[in-house]
């Protein structure tokens, strides 16, 4: 851990300077290939950040942090389209909206503030103190069947994902006081593809796949259907990218078939739903069938992948050695009392 803060803190310095960078070479080049010149080389290096670390937690989250969505801003930024980066903004600003998964509220919405979840310090304690009790649960993996694991995983990358958006959260917009747009809205409530993945989850997510890829498809081939096909089949590309710096192991596909399958049935909901007059399914029944699909398709397909590539054994060791570290943090820190948990060293 010494080793991977330390890169942390290089790793911090090399983005805030690239980006400071890119911030006035963007005020000073207009939109287009002189602009895009400019941005490339940092472009480049925020696809190279995530080698400078060792464990698949500070990959995973620079790769997703910085190669996917930081890159996609600059480019948006380079075409001079509606992304999130502006020139104009505070230097802090620029800096934070381009390297975390933020979108900074320009105009305060009231009504959008109030529909939002509640995030922040509450939230944080709330994951953290479930992630042990589920790392701890993982010791009984060899008496549960493969659905029950599965739903295992699930939970630990829900609140895994809930943990680091709240904690980015509570940075920006607790600390540093800029309002930001809502980063996740109860997927669990979703009651289609297109409400789950485009409304509720990981938000950042689609507000970049909108401008970036949807929106150019759609504008060139002339259907929103394409669009949508599009934007999946990059969100999964993009996801073996992630798993490929975690895992140091080439895309095998399935990740990347996951999004395409929910693509084409997210388009057929489209197409269905332009029909007024069709048949609706109540509510609670869309909440259930939506929530069904995308876990079933998620057992089928993407935790497959993230299983035979050995990601949940890393992240389990790495969750693992940090529990133990701060359970060792705590116990200096209480005069050496135990806790009483005994976390497994090998799965």
């Amino acid at each position: 851990m010494d080793g991977e803060l330390g890169a942390l803190v290089k790793v911090s310095a090399a983005v805030w300077a690239a980006m400071s960078y890119a911030r006035l070479a963007a005020a000073r080049l207009r939109p287009g290939l002189p602009r895009l010149a400019a941005l490339l080389p940092v472009v480049a290096l925020l696809c190279a950040i995530p080698f400078a670390f060792s464990t698949t937690t500070f990959r995973g989250t620079s790769g997703f942090f910085l190669t996917w969505l930081g890159s996609f801003k600059l480019l948006l930024l380079a075409a001079g389209s509606s992304g999130p980066l502006d020139p104009s903004l505070p230097l802090h600003q620029f800096v934070c909206s381009a390297s975390l998964p933020v979108k900074l509220r320009r105009h305060s919405n009231t009504k959008q503030q109030s529909k939002a979840p509640v995030r922040g310090p509450a939230r944080i304690l709330l994951c953290a103190a479930i992630l042990p009790a589920i790392i701890y649960s993982y010791q009984f993996k060899s008496s549960m069947n493969r659905y029950q694991l599965l739903a295992l995983y699930t939970l630990h990358i829900y609140f895994s994902l809930d943990l680091l958006l709240a904690t980015v959260h509570t940075v920006i917009h607790d600390v540093l006081g800029m309002e930001m747009e809502p980063q996740v809205d109860r997927p669990y409530l979703a009651s289609s593809l297109r409400d789950f993945w485009g409304r509720r989850w990981n938000l950042m997510v689609p507000s970049i796949l909108r401008p970036s890829v949807y929106r150019p498809v759609r504008a060139r081939l002339g259907s929103a259907a394409s669009g949508v096909m599009a934007a999946f089949l990059v969100s999964g590309l993009m996801h073996e990218l992630m798993f490929y710096y975690i895992m140091w192991r080439p895309p095998s596909g399935e990740v990347t078939a996951f999004f395409v399958l929910h693509g084409a049935c997210a388009a057929a909901e489209g197409w269905w739903a332009s029909h007024a007059g069709w048949w609706r399914p109540p509510r609670a029944a869309a909440v259930a069938l939506t929530l069904a699909f995308v876990a079933g398709t998620g057992f089928w397909l993407f935790f497959p992948a993230m299983v035979k590539g050995g990601l949940d054994e890393m992240v389990l060791r790495e969750c693992q050695g940090m529990v133990a570290l701060m359970e060792q943090a705590g116990q200096r820190l209480t005069g050496g009392a135990t806790t009483g948990l005994v976390f497994p060293t090998a799965m």
